[in-house]
Formats: structure tokens, C-alpha cells, sequence
């Protein structure tokens, strides 16, 4: 009993106009293209971002630093001693060079402190250091999960934007169908 009134647009029946089959086909376009376009986008993205992270954690490597100059908060107040400041640091890049850059470093550092900086393979700092395996595949996961979602939230969304258009479609027809009904069936005085 569930099934049959579940499928009940795709049952044959003399009152079903073309637009219930229309309306069947839509529907089942939109699921599958929500859950199957959904998961296939997901898995892409995840796959993507995680090959993304991956490289940039083989590039990129620690390095310690000479600080030249005091790490001063630019502002005072509660927080001002857990804030990052920029400040010019010396290094050595892969080669042996010295390099000389400014980088984020904790406020209340003086110079000559020792700090770990971030460079990649071609010697040049960056601002973030790389997300571990872990934080990788948790990345992955929910730019995955984004993906999957938006994906299948456009395919619900053009299924109902369809199914508007069939609704609008049905009520223009019975309205012209009601206007040719009607006069016959009212009995207006004079």
C-alpha cells in the first residue's frame, strides 16, 4: 500500500494529465542528480583540497629565525601579549643564503629571540604554516561536505523551480477549463 502511494505518479490512471508525468520525471531527475551529483562533487572537492594540503606540506618547511627588532603589540590592553605582530626576522634559506623578511611572531618577543618561521622550497617565508595529516582530512572533509550540499541543494532547487512552472502550467489550465465550466453550472438571476 506504502509503494503504490508513493509511486502513484507513475501509475496508469485516465484522470493523469501530461504534466503529472512531467512532474514524475522531474522529481526523479532532481533526487538523483541532488544525491548523486552531491557525493560525486564531494568526493572531488575532498580529493582535491586533500591533494592541495598534501603539497603544500611538502613544501613548505620550518626554519628558525634571529628576531631583529622588539615584537611590541601595536595596541595596549588585556590581549595585547597573546596577539602575532609582524617584525623583521633574519633566516637562512635552503641554499644558505641569509634572507631577511618580515614575519608573525608572538608580541613581547625581544630581538635576538629564536623563533620558528615557515619558508618554501624556494626560500621565501609564508604566512601559514601546513596543516598536519589530521587537520588535512578534517579540511577535506568539510569543504567536501560543502560541495556536497550546495550540489545537491541546486539540483533539489531546479527540481522545484521546475515543479513551480508545472504548478503555474496546471492552474492556467484549470482556470481556462473553470471559465468554460462555470457559465453552465451557476444560474445567475437576470
Amino acid at each position: 500500500m506504502m509503494t503504490t502511494r508513493r509511486l502513484w505518479r507513475w501509475r496508469s490512471n485516465p484522470l493523469k494529465r501530461r504534466e503529472d508525468v512531467v512532474e514524475a520525471w522531474i522529481v526523479l531527475l532532481a533526487w538523483v542528480v541532488a544525491v548523486v551529483g552531491g557525493a560525486a562533487a564531494g568526493a572531488l572537492t575532498a580529493q582535491a583540497t586533500a591533494g592541495l594540503l598534501a603539497q603544500q606540506r611538502a613544501h613548505r618547511h620550518a626554519v628558525h629565525a634571529l628576531l631583529l627588532t622588539d615584537a611590541r603589540p601595536s595596541a595596549t590592553g588585556p590581549w595585547s601579549g597573546r596577539v602575532l605582530v609582524e617584525t623583521p626576522v633574519r633566516w637562512r634559506s635552503p641554499n644558505g643564503e641569509p634572507r631577511t623578511d618580515r614575519a608573525l611572531v608572538k608580541s613581547g618577543l625581544r630581538a635576538g629571540a629564536r623563533v620558528v618561521v615557515w619558508q618554501d622550497d624556494w626560500g621565501k617565508l609564508v604566512s601559514v604554516k601546513p596543516a598536519n595529516s589530521t587537520e588535512s582530512g578534517l579540511e577535506a572533509g568539510f569543504f567536501g561536505l560543502g560541495a556536497a550540499l550546495a550540489a545537491g541543494a541546486a539540483g533539489y532547487g531546479a527540481g522545484a523551480l521546475g515543479r513551480l512552472w508545472l504548478d503555474r502550467r496546471r492552474m492556467a489550465r484549470w482556470d481556462r477549463e473553470w471559465g468554460l465550466v462555470e457559465p453552465r453550472w451557476a444560474r445567475r438571476p437576470g
